[in-house]
């Protein structure tokens, strides 16, 4: 009997892990920077009062954008009054629907100009072109679209009872979605009758600026809307400004608490959307590619830079080896570099003091006894860059679960039972957000009706709409901004 020779077994598949996108840069040519900007104030660029300036930066580059007016008490006072005489003659006594008009037309010219403001955004804060392109800023057009058809309908929203505006309103805006972040604060004052004073954050000036010269183009009456650059000195004074009847603030939650000691005792009104931890929960009946897609999106979108990031994962048990191991093999396909780049993942992290925070932190979760694992991708060598990094073996304790990060950073825990990652959920002085992975609706709803949480996700993550109102508890801050009950915040309601 003649022997064969045993077959022998197909060779292992191989993947070529060296290939790499061409670069797909978004063209900036177009796109006009002033080498200065002053403070937009009853309608017009002015130079500040005493002349100061400061410089705003590319992260990702090092280099300086544009200068920047840094205002004073003095030019505080110029643009409350302002505010106080547009707000006393002309926008209170406007009819609703003429309102209207003005905040579709701001709506309009930004959609007009998305390109521009897209650009501009990535530029200045870091983050990829795709989401300043494709999120950002159709979102801040939409909520300027939502609440224009608010402006003549508030009687009709609260039947029975006089509506009329506060005031001025004093706001006071974060740098990871500066554009966003002043669509959420304007649009509803303004619907609802009041006047602005706006101060967007110091390392992310240039898109509020571009929207002070939108507003202009859309006529809006002067001192209805002013906008204001500077630092901590600037947003003190405009905080307790005597002259202003209303407080937004969205940033930390330390500032959050230094400007409610400031407001108590006054007849101010204000809201304060504060910091997060959210805790990202992954049940062993979810569908894992889409939750891992959900994990992606949920830590590393905007470099981490975001509030109710879904910095805390929480996995179930049986599930946790495949998930993380799903988890690294997606981080790798992440790309982290020129955010003007359309492949480009993640950007740069916003600025240098931020850069440290994160390396600080990161430290002190492997001090404590966590294991680090990050991304092999390249970053470039100058700018400020943070590979997408996730800690296991944590303790409830660690810093890294218990601070919020706000950078690509994930404290990853596992749990057996409902009842145990309720508990291990709720256990932070946090409440923004939270998400909920899972194939058993009973389960989806029981567990987010349990979270101590203003915002909670199922079977998705970071999705916004302007209708939807968006706030925390605890020490996440107090009120709510979009949807109706974003209007509230700004009006006087009486029998």
């Amino acid at each position: 009997m003649k022997k064969t020779a045993p077959k022998k077994s197909a060779p292992a598949l191989k993947f070529d892990t060296n290939w790499k996108y061409d670069p797909a840069p978004e063209s900036a040519d177009h796109v006009v920077i002033d080498k200065q900007y002053g403070l937009f104030i009853n309608g017009k660029m002015q130079a500040p009062v005493k002349g100061k300036y400061f410089n705003t930066i590319n992260p990702a580059r090092e280099t300086v954008l544009a200068s920047v007016a840094d205002a004073t008490s003095e030019d505080v006072d110029k643009a409350v009054a302002a505010a106080r005489n547009a707000h006393s003659k002309v926008w209170s006594k406007m009819k609703p629907a003429e309102r209207g008009k003005y905040i579709y037309r701001i709506a309009r010219i930004m959609q007009e100009r998305a390109r521009e403001l897209a650009i501009i955004e990535s530029l200045d804060g870091g983050k990829p072109i795709r989401e300043s392109r494709d999120i950002d800023v159709p979102l801040a057009a939409a909520h300027f679209f939502y609440y224009a058809g608010w402006a003549d309908k508030l009687n009709y929203a609260l039947p029975g009872k006089q509506v009329t505006s506060l005031g001025v309103a004093g706001q006071i805006i974060p740098w990871n979605f500066p554009l966003l972040m002043a669509a959420w604060k304007i649009a509803p004052a303004l619907a609802a009758g009041n006047t602005v004073v706006l101060k967007p954050a110091e390392t992310t000036p240039l898109t509020a600026l571009k929207l002070a010269e939108i507003i202009r183009d859309a006529d809006l009456p002067p001192g209805v809307v002013n906008i204001i650059t500077g630092a901590g000195a600037t947003g003190t004074a405009l905080v307790n400004h005597p002259g202003i009847d209303k407080v937004a603030f969205t940033g930390s939650t330390d500032v959050g608490k230094i400007i409610q000691k400031a407001l108590a005792g006054t007849d101010k009104k204000y809201t304060l959307e504060l910091g997060g931890k959210a805790a990202n929960i992954i049940f062993e009946d979810a569908a894992i590619d889409q939750a891992v897609e959900g994990i992606i999106n949920g830590i590393f979108f905007n470099q981490g830079h975001v509030c109710c990031a879904g910095s805390r994962l929480f996995i179930q048990e049986s599930v946790a080896a495949t998930v993380i191991r799903k988890l690294k093999d997606r981080m790798e396909t992440l790309i982290v570099g020129d955010p003007l780049d359309k492949n480009t993942d993640i950007g740069a992290i916003n600025s240098r003091p931020q850069l440290d925070k994160i390396k600080a932190l990161v430290k002190a979760g492997i001090a404590q006894g966590g294991s680090m694992h990050q991304s092999s991708c390249a970053i470039p060598s100058k700018g400020f860059w943070f590979r997408p990094t996730i800690f296991t073996g944590v303790a409830q304790s660690s810093r890294i679960v218990q601070e919020e990060i706000f950078g690509p950073v994930l404290a990853i825990q596992t749990f057996r039972t409902v009842e145990e990652v309720i508990e291990k959920a709720n256990n932070t002085p946090f409440g923004l957000s939270g998400g909920v992975w899972s194939d058993k609706g009973s389960k989806v709803f029981k567990v987010s009706s349990k979270l101590r949480a203003g915002v909670v996700w199922a079977n998705t993550y970071n999705k916004f709409d302007p209708t939807s109102p968006f706030g925390g508890y605890k020490e996440s801050g107090m009120g709510r901004e979009g949807g109706m009950h974003g209007i509230y915040p700004y009006v006087q309601v009486k029998d």
